[in-house]
């Protein structure tokens, strides 16, 4: 019964099953519950193993999100002795957080898989940026899963209400939280968003209460913190791996290091609508239907900017973004373009190979 209490259910071990009897391998199922770079951590029914990809799922791979990571399902073979278990398949997803790779131009990396909620971690003291949350909106609706915005160290903010108010007006429908570890206030609310097996992943960069909050969870102190500078209130690295931790009362949630940089890859499209749908509501009504909202006449988009209606930061947060995630896509699609003329030559020049060697053979 233990994997049902990671997550596993019917719809998994169906999945598993299929996988199972296309092997002639002793295959069993595990979820990947620690990444400390590339060292992963499954745990089974029977056993908590060190485990790497096997050479066949790294030679199949097509990039780095095709890879295992911390929240997914896996296929494993157990090692008969010492040594790590070998993932063989990965377990299709729902609800995979990404972000583009530091200093890549289109690699996306992944942060957590199988999620049900992102929890959108901002610090009521200098760590507070509403443009920052947009961005980060953006990339938890492109995941799949549901976002919760929470503001931390609300004890710390004398203007609690004004800030959570904020917030709903440029995350309409999304529920925001103000919580404080140090008085408790909002942990209940956030345990309601994580009932038995729902899994959940926290986002948000160094300094914003996230290993303290895990630890006022799990009833425990697990994780190590420590204090932001006092000189400019940002945070220091403290945890250093992903983690997915089961909760005393049922529910999962998932830590890792904290994030300056929230970098889209490209596959944001249909989360950036959904993190500005006021802004995509309004421009349905330009006259024009490719409308850049920079000038054209009869543009709604503008017009409610001019009436007050909707804040100018705003519009160019969303446009800032927009031009960023169609930079990163096409980026993408070339980067795709050229992997593929690489294998069509490769597997070109075999066959040449192979045919000129038939011929010297004949």
């Amino acid at each position: 019964m233990f994997l049902e209490s990671l997550g596993w259910g019917p719809s998994l071990a169906h999945t598993f099953s299929l996988i199972l009897g296309s092997s002639s391998l002793p295959l069993v199922p595990g979820r990947v519950v620690r990444q400390e770079r590339g060292l992963l951590t499954v745990q089974t029914s029977e056993h908590r193993l060190l485990a790497r990809p096997s050479g066949r799922l790294l030679h199949h791979a097509s990039g780095v999100q095709a890879l295992p990571t911390v929240g997914d399902w896996v296929a494993l073979q157990t090692p008969s002795g010492p040594g790590e278990a070998l993932i063989h398949e990965v377990l299709p997803r729902r609800g995979v957080l990404m972000r583009r790779e530091a200093d890549s131009e289109h690699e996306g990396q992944l942060i957590a898989a199988n999620l049900d909620v992102v929890f959108l971690v901002t610090g009521l003291d200098g760590n507070f940026n509403p443009r920052r949350i947009e961005r980060a909106l953006t990339l938890a609706w492109s995941s799949g899963a549901s976002p919760v915005v929470v503001l931390s160290k609300a004890d710390l903010e004398p203007q609690v209400a004004e800030r959570v108010r904020e917030i709903e007006a440029l995350a309409p429908g999304v529920t925001v939280l103000a919580l404080s570890a140090h008085t408790g206030e909002g942990l209940e609310a956030l345990r309601a968003h994580l009932p038995t097996a729902a899994t959940g992943a926290l986002l948000g960069s160094s300094g914003v209460g996230k290993s303290t909050l895990v630890n006022h969870l799990l009833g425990e102190e697990r994780l190590a913190t420590q204090a932001v500078r006092s000189e400019d209130d940002k945070g220091r690295h403290t945890t250093t791996h992903r983690e997915l931790f089961l909760l005393p009362h049922g529910g999962l949630l998932i830590d890792g290091p904290g994030m300056r940089e929230l970098g889209l890859w490209g596959g944001e499209e249909e989360g950036l609508g959904q993190a500005f749908a006021d802004i995509v509501a309004l421009a349905a009504h330009c006259h024009f239907r490719d409308c850049t909202h920079r000038g054209e006449p009869r543009c709604a988009v503008r017009a409610a900017v001019d009436e007050g209606g909707l804040d100018g930061e705003r519009l160019e947060s969303f446009e800032k973004l927009r031009r960023e995630q169609a930079y990163h896509a096409r980026q993408s699609d070339a980067a795709a373009r050229r992997e593929h003329h690489r294998h069509v030559k490769s597997l070109t020049q075999a066959g040449w190979e192979r045919s000129r060697s038939k011929r010297r053979g004949d």
